[in-house]
């Protein structure tokens, strides 16, 4: 056995309603104010009041302003008010876009970071002492509660990522009742995403271990088996709660055995025509699967008996595009109004994502990344 180092959130409460006991939770660590970081959809739903509520002793403000991809100025603007504020703790509550947010502001705005934002980007670049930090996921799949990296876009059409063990979280609340209002199309698109990061961290050529692998199994049991019943039938509490699970475990895992290619060429895709994340990958997963096929093939057939396919590479490949057509999401980048003559743009794009790309089980030259879109296309 090769040597390894795995790290995680070292607090995880699993608790249907768990939100309402977000103050309590706050006050076991502080005794000053909160910054909650949100979004305008999740005020909007309401999803905040119940563990707003609970905040009497403790002041709290909450920065909601989070947008899908969120550019830099998004995140200066937390920090500003953070800062404004004397946030002495920052709760991450929302989908991956508020948790990454609130990654960033709680070391920007602790006083004991001397770097700026764009000194930040890369990985193992941030330094310093982060703000204590919980995250409360409203969706089950980026895994961002338990992982150490924030994306920012940083361009019209770029993200950049900030990897460093600080901005793991304290805490990740996963309360499934949060989920249970989310529409059909966001639970299939970040439930795949969830799969996704369970195939890549099992297959990962860099860091790849027995712990990541097998909570890369479980989650991809849990999601496999619970996806298609939380899109159809999103009152199901059960299944809420495996797929809540189930992206925390994905998200365990590809924090210490890191994402490839399925990633590296979704992410042009989000850049330029801002598809959500998870679709991007959705729609270049199959594709992405049987280019890697040639190498990865026997990590495949390890994969397919807990997606309830045959045992063989191409089992899993055939289940997964059986999956994404079952919670109906689009499976052709035609279907998302991408121009054929624009493929060689987005296969330059992914090759600026070499973080992702060397983890990759097989090599991928622009060439192929261009093969691979055409095939999507």
């Amino acid at each position: 056995m090769q040597d390894f180092t795995f790290n995680t959130t070292p607090g995880i409460v699993h608790e249907a309603g768990g939100a309402k006991r977000l103050a309590a939770l706050c006050g076991e660590r502080v005794a000053g104010t909160v910054l909650v970081v949100t979004d305008p959809g999740i005020i909007r739903a309401g999803l905040l009041e119940g563990a707003l509520s609970g905040f009497s002793g403790i002041g709290v403000e909450v920065f909601s302003e989070v947008e899908a991809d969120p550019p830099d100025t998004t995140i200066r603007a937390a920090v500003e008010q953070a800062r404004a504020c004397g946030a002495e703790l920052v709760v991450g509550f929302g989908g991956g876009s508020s948790m990454d947010v609130a990654k960033v502001v709680s070391l920007l705005a602790s006083g004991h970071c001397d770097q700026a934002l764009e000194d930040l980007y890369g990985v193992g670049s941030a330094r310093g002492k982060r703000l204590p930090l919980i995250q409360v996921p409203t969706t089950a799949g980026t895994g961002s509660e338990v992982t150490p990296i924030s994306i920012v876009t940083t361009g019209e059409t770029t993200k950049s990522g900030i990897v460093s063990p600080i901005l793991l979280p304290d805490l990740a609340l996963l309360d499934p009742e949060l989920t249970l209002g989310l529409p059909p199309h966001v639970t299939a698109a970040t439930g795949i995403d969830a799969m996704v990061h369970a195939i890549e961290a099992y297959t990962s050529r860099v860091r790849k271990n027995p712990i990541s692998d097998a909570l890369a199994r479980s989650a991809l049991s849990k999601l496999s088996g619970n996806i298609v019943r939380a899109v159809h039938h999103g009152d199901d509490i059960e299944a809420r709660s495996a797929m809540l699970l189930g992206a925390l475990q994905a998200g365990q895992a590809f924090a210490n055995a890191p994402v490839a290619a399925v990633h590296a060429l979704a992410y042009p895709l989000g850049g330029h025509f801002h598809i959500p994340h998870g679709l991007s990958n959705s729609l270049v997963l199959p594709q992405v699967l049987r280019f890697n096929s040639e190498v990865a093939a026997p990590l495949y057939a390890e994969l397919a008996p807990l997606v309830e396919a045959e045992g063989a590479s191409g089992g899993l490949i055939e289940r997964m595009e059986y999956l994404i057509q079952a919670v109906e999401l689009p499976r052709r980048l035609r279907d998302m109004d991408i121009a054929e003559d624009f493929l060689p743009t987005l296969a330059s794009d992914a090759m600026k994502q070499q973080r992702l790309l060397v983890n990759n089980p097989r090599d991928v030259t622009e060439g192929d990344a261009l093969a691979i879109y055409r095939e999507a296309f």
